[in-house]
């Protein structure tokens, strides 16, 4: 039997002239069925190819070319996990989303794949209906799929040197944190609203206070990076918001302290924020800073989704900006939307400063690239230079 698959969807509206290609691996034909009517409800979608297990997977890779990769974890003859590897080996630019179950072991295994190149995952349905009427499942499938699509034609066409990555123009020292002026440095980029330095805010160099970080899809590897030059010298308190499910925030949590050296745990409501820490958003719960008895205090609210997303990035730069006023120390790391955008124009208003991942470097450019093309980010870095930037910044004596 053929590898290829076509839902009956896929005819209901008329197809995109250039669809993102996509190949479903589970090795339950019901659910391959549904997720490809499903990602086929979508004219800019087309499943190519839908196998039931890892080297199935492989054979067809090598026969077909594929943007995007829906991997289950558990199958047999070869697994997921086992599959990773070689299938990015085959193709190095595709982008794997590897479906988990809601579980901790699916999720510390989903945070292993995520570490060996998995560019996201996301909650396996356990059932048909689930999957036949969960909008908010499909919707988040269909999103991912078509943004990491962008993504793996975008490596593609690096790779085939058709275009190069955008880069910032060179930062002057002062947009590097290491002092003096620097005027708004645009990037060089052909499409319009391109993203603008800001100034350095008066009276800087200042410490901040606290460290807050925003991030999507991508953002357990950006983290993982990051955080890895906290260790040792920087005291202050991390606050993180990553678009994560329950259960798999506590897994991120544990991954961060073994790799990293530091103290992460997932936030508890009504503990006392302290030094040396950093505190993962959990999942389903907006994470915030509140003050009680002269004391900054976590708070955990399970108030309505912001830009789809609970946790959300916004509702805890509000509240950061409330309890710390200018000093605070906020990044904004891969991610798909424009969550943070709006919390982070608080923390420039209240004096705070703004960095993000540069274009090239990030998985998904929706997130960063919101606050870069608003002008809010005082540097826009690569991946590997923001965690010594924030560690240099941290280090500071007040102004």
């Amino acid at each position: 039997m053929s590898d290829s698959f076509r839902g009956i969807n896929a005819t209901t509206r008329p197809a995109s002239p250039d669809p993102f290609r996509v190949m479903v691996v589970d090795d339950s034909a019901v659910i391959r069925g549904l997720l490809t009517r499903a990602l086929e409800g979508d004219p800019e979608i087309r499943v190519v190819a839908s196998v039931g297990d890892g080297q199935m997977a492989i054979n067809s890779l090598q026969r077909n070319s594929i943007d995007v990769i829906v991997l289950d974890i558990e199958m047999p003859v070869m697994d997921g996990i086992t599959a990773l590897p070689k299938l990015l080996a085959v193709a190095p630019q595709v982008k794997i989303i590897m479906a988990s179950t809601l579980t901790l072991r699916g999720a510390d295994v989903s945070m292993r794949c995520l570490q060996a190149g998995a560019a996201d995952y996301i909650p396996k349905p356990t059932s048909t209906r689930e999957v036949g009427g969960a909008e908010d499942f499909k919707r988040e499938l269909v999103s991912k799929v078509k943004a990491l699509g962008a993504a793996a034609r975008r490596a593609g066409s690096r790779s085939r040197g058709e275009i190069r990555p955008l880069a910032p123009s060179p930062l002057s020292p002062a947009a590097r944190g290491e002092g003096g002026a620097t005027a708004p440095s645009p990037f060089r980029r052909p499409d319009p609203g391109p993203p603008v330095l800001r100034p350095a805010p008066a009276g800087l160099p200042v410490r901040p206070d606290v460290i807050a970080i925003g991030s999507s899809t991508g953002g357990p590897q950006a983290l993982f990076e990051v955080l890895a030059h906290m260790k040792g010298g920087v005291t202050q308190p991390i606050l993180v918001t990553q678009h994560m499910p329950a259960t798999f925030t506590t897994i991120l949590a544990e991954h961060i302290t073994r790799q990293c050296g530091i103290d992460a745990k997932e936030a508890k409501d009504g503990e006392p924020i302290v030094a040396n820490r950093v505190y993962i958003a959990p999942g389903d719960f907006h994470m915030l800073v509140a003050q009680r008895a002269g004391s900054n205090v976590i708070q955990l609210t399970k108030d309505a989704p912001e830009n789809f997303c609970r946790p959300a990035v916004d509702p805890m730069m509000r509240s950061i900006v409330r309890a710390y006023g200018r000093k605070v120390l906020a990044c904004i790391l891969t991610g798909m939307g424009q969550d943070g955008m709006k919390g982070c124009t608080e923390v420039v208003n209240a004096g705070g400063t703004v960095i993000g991942q540069d274009e090239a470097t990030s998985v998904v450019w929706g997130m960063p690239g919101a606050v870069a093309t608003a002008g809010l980010c005082t540097a826009i870095l690569p991946l590997k230079e923001i965690g010594p930037y924030i560690r240099k910044f941290a280090l500071r004596t007040a102004a």
